[in-house]
C-alpha cells in the first residue's frame, strides 16, 4: 500500500498529544512507504513496581506504531484505524535508555486501492528494540478501518473500547 501524501513525519509528531502516546512519550522519528520508525524513554513512571518496563508500556510503543504506520497507508476513503486484537510477545526488557519500534505492514485483508472497503483489516508487525539494540518484544496488531470493516468487526471494535 503506499504512502499517504498527508503522511508526513510533521503531522505525526503531534498526532497523540493530549492521549495516551503522549502520556507515554511516544515520539514518531521516521515514516516512508511501508514503514514507521518510533521511540519513548524509558522512566520510572513507565516501570512496573519490580523495577522492570512494564509490559503495558512496551504494548503502547508497538500498538502506537502500528496504528499509525496503518493510519499513514490507508486506502482511498478510509480515514482512521482502530485496534480489535493487540499481541505481544516478550523477549526481553530495559530499566533505563530509549526503545525504539519498527512498525511495518504483516497482512492487509481486502487492502486494495480497487477493492471496496467492506471488510477490510489490517495487520502490522511492531519490534520494539532495547537501548542496547537487543530485541524487547515482538508485536503484531490487527485492526479494522472504522466505516470499512464489516459490521461484526465494528461492533467487536466499540465493545472493546466501551470495555476499557
Amino acid at each position: 500500500m503506499p504512502l499517504r501524501p498527508e503522511a508526513t513525519l510533521e503531522r505525526f509528531l503531534h498526532r497523540g498529544d493530549g492521549h495516551l502516546p503522549d502520556l507515554v512519550g511516544f515520539r514518531v522519528r521516521a515514516i516512508e512507504e511501508n514503514r514507521l520508525a518510533a521511540e519513548l524513554d524509558v522512566r520510572t513512571e513507565l516501570l512496573a513496581p519490580n523495577g522492570y518496563l512494564h509490559a503495558a508500556t512496551v504494548i503502547a510503543l508497538a500498538d502506537t506504531a502500528c496504528g499509525y504506520a496503518c493510519i499513514a497507508h490507508l486506502p482511498i476513503g478510509a480515514e482512521n484505524f482502530t485496534t480489535i486484537e493487540p499481541k505481544c510477545n516478550f523477549i526481553g526488557t530495559a530499566r533505563d535508555g530509549t526503545l525504539e519500534c519498527v512498525a511495518t505492514p504483516a497482512h492487509l485483508a481486502g487492502v486494495g486501492r480497487d477493492r471496496p472497503l467492506q471488510g477490510r483489516r489490517a495487520r502490522h508487525r511492531g519490534i520494539p528494540l532495547r537501548p542496547d539494540g537487543a530485541l524487547a518484544a515482538i508485536g503484531m496488531t490487527l485492526g479494522a478501518i472504522p466505516g470499512a470493516a464489516s459490521d461484526s468487526l465494528q461492533r467487536q471494535a466499540h465493545a472493546s473500547s466501551q470495555a476499557l
